[in-house]
């Protein structure tokens, strides 16, 4: 069988990110924001979707990479007549003191060998593919409109070869400069060039100002690069993934969107970043999370929008097929309105590097006594109550190890923030609840299997209680921490380092699908209790499941290797830059900073 990757890159500028297909075309790309509708989803219906393809007549080959250290990308296409190739990017680069990053694709093309003759398609849609564009034509662009939006395709490119969709000789560069909103009155040509050369200097600087461990950096230099276009600079939300709707595995209808940012993914998002040192980074995120806490709403709910919009309403698209004809195409995520009660301790978590971390100066926390006694009362009073669990189950509680876990961990942080500015009363609330979350802990272990259970009263394991070792709940020298993680091996690993979540049934049945985050825990776990040639070759293993330019998915399937999930999953990313972290401090290998 053969193994099933996705066929695109992307690129971003913390404002938009793109999805180009290695056959040229804009697979995927929502404007004005992250979880607007699509102008260009082929991705998930090649009619409606509409269109951006530079390709040439009759067959061809093609290969897509990276400029190195950048998220500029460069599509080859080969054929007969000769060999082109096609720069796609985001414009990003500081300018009069903050960051330019227009909502603007540009594309360029230049021949490399021979006479190509290509064929430039241009056909962006909205609403969902429910809307279309009208076209009118300028000096040098095309303008399309809707009742709704503008957008305008400015080119060097003859304006009759582009409506016509006629192919041309290409034997000098040309550049498409899509833009929305506004219209762009400028030099074409030196325009498209002066933003690709101050792009191209922006990544590579900010690459060179990380700290990047020496272990497998290209990797981890790609991850960081993708970590950080899924950020958007605006309000400082991370999403979990640009796409929409890519099933976890074929016919399982568990197609979600992922275009919005999960309050239970702080702590490993802002470990990632830290360990790579941006702060800048870090505080926004920091930022977007203050603003939710400070709402006083009852409690957090699971995912919030990227503007902190709490309600996401999920519906389904009747008109869209879906990728690969998987259906349903959902947008909006019904999650929203779920119980989980892990949160309050990651953003505890996330709190206390503004007390042990000397780089933050102290007026850095003077809001900090309100968030620790706003998340203290929340744990509080979520700390008996049973959840949907860190998988978000839909119509299943209990009393979950991993929420006790994360509630033990952000009472400990607690109590250190305590300590800190000397506040006995705090310290004497935390204590309280680490002894709590520790009982409920305790209650998920079974003495005979010598493994922690999934949850208080029953015998399922999970992936996610790897997290017990990780957290230091349990020392990973000890030899019960040794056994839970032999148990959790024999029950869910896979083949090739693979790790499913569970393998229990859930509201849609048994999964099918391994986990790739929970595959980089185990080889974090593997590296603590000191199986370090095992966390290696096991992580080794893992990289393989990479795309044709090492973007990861949020599954993979067993059997044969193939990529599911909506992609690229940024917390996989985030996963594998902490597992290469952890080894690489395992190994004593030097942090390049």
């Amino acid at each position: 069988m053969e193994r099933h990757t996705y066929q695109t890159g992307i690129i971003g500028n913390c404002a938009f990110l793109a999805h180009i297909n290695k056959n040229t075309n804009v697979d995927w790309l929502c404007w004005p924001r992250f979880d607007s509708s699509f102008v260009f989803g082929g991705l998930l219906d090649n009619e409606k979707g509409g269109e951006f393809s530079i390709r040439p007549d009759g067959e061809y080959s093609s290969k897509q990479y990276y400029l190195e250290n950048t998220n500029i990308l460069c599509t080859e296409i080969t054929n007969p007549e000769g060999t082109y190739r096609i720069t796609d990017f985001a414009p990003r680069f500081s300018q009069y003191d903050r960051y330019y990053k227009p909502l603007m694709l540009i594309r360029k093309v230049e021949v490399l060998k021979g006479n190509p003759r290509i064929q430039v398609k241009c056909k962006p849609v909205y609403n969902y593919g429910e809307s279309k564009f009208t076209s009118s034509r300028g000096s040098n662009h095309l303008l399309f409109q809707s009742c709704e939006e503008n957008m305008q395709l400015t080119t060097n490119i003859s304006l009759s070869y582009l409506e016509d969709e006629r192919y041309f000789a290409l034997n000098e560069p040309k550049y498409l400069i899509l833009t929305f909103g506004y219209r762009l009155e400028a030099a074409i040509e030196q325009t498209a060039d002066l933003f690709l050369n101050n792009t191209k200097q922006y990544w590579r600087t900010w690459i060179k100002h990380s700290a990047i461990a020496g272990f497998y950096q290209a990797l981890v230099i790609r991850s960081a690069l993708v970590l950080k276009i899924h950020q958007y600079e605006d309000t400082g939300a991370i999403i979990a993934a640009s796409t929409t709707s890519l099933p976890e595995s074929p016919g399982s209808t568990r197609n979600w969107d992922y275009r919005y940012c999960w309050m239970r993914d702080t702590y490993y998002v802002i470990t990632a970043l830290n360990h790579i040192g941006h702060f800048e980074e870090m505080e926004h995120y920091f930022n977007y999370i203050t603003d939710i806490s400070f709402r006083n709403d009852t409690r957090y709910q699971p995912l919030f929008g990227i503007n902190g919009e709490r309600v996401l309403t999920e519906r389904i698209l009747e008109n869209i097929k879906g990728y690969m004809g998987e259906q349903p195409v959902r947008i909006g995520n019904q999650a929203y309105e779920h119980i989980q009660n892990d949160i309050y301790g990651q953003v505890l978590i996330s709190m206390l590097p503004l007390y042990n971390d000397r780089r933050f100066i102290s007026g850095e926390r003077q809001d900090s006594l309100k968030w620790l006694d706003y998340l203290l009362i929340k744990i509080e009073m979520t700390i008996d109550e049973e959840d949907a669990g860190i998988w978000e189950f839909r119509n299943i509680a209990n009393m979950h190890c991993y929420t006790n876990l994360f509630q033990w961990a952000g009472a400990n942080a607690a109590l250190k923030m305590a300590k800190t500015i000397g506040d006995l009363a705090y310290q004497k609330r935390a204590q309280v609840l680490i002894d709590k979350a520790a009982g409920h802990i305790e209650a998920c272990y079974n003495p005979i299997r010598k493994v922690y259970n999934h949850a208080v009263g029953s015998s399922h394991l999970d992936a996610s209680t790897l997290q017990l070792i990780l957290m230091n709940y349990l020392d990973p020298d000890s030899q019960r921490a040794k056994d839970h993680l032999i148990a959790l091996e024999n029950e869910l690993k896979a083949e090739n380092g693979l790790f499913y979540r569970y393998k229990h049934n859930d509201d849609f049945g048994k999964p099918k699908t391994t986990f790739l985050i929970c595959a980089f825990w185990y080889v974090e776990a593997l590296a603590c209790v000191g199986r370090i040639d095992d966390a290696i070759r096991e992580f080794e293993s893992l990289i393989e499941f990479g795309n044709h330019l090492n973007l990861f998915s949020e599954d993979i399937d067993e059997k044969d290797g193939s990529q599911w999930g909506n992609f690229p999953q940024a917390y996989s990313h985030v996963g594998l830059m902490n597992a290469a972290h952890r080894i690489a401090i395992k190994l004593d290998r030097p942090v390049f900073m």
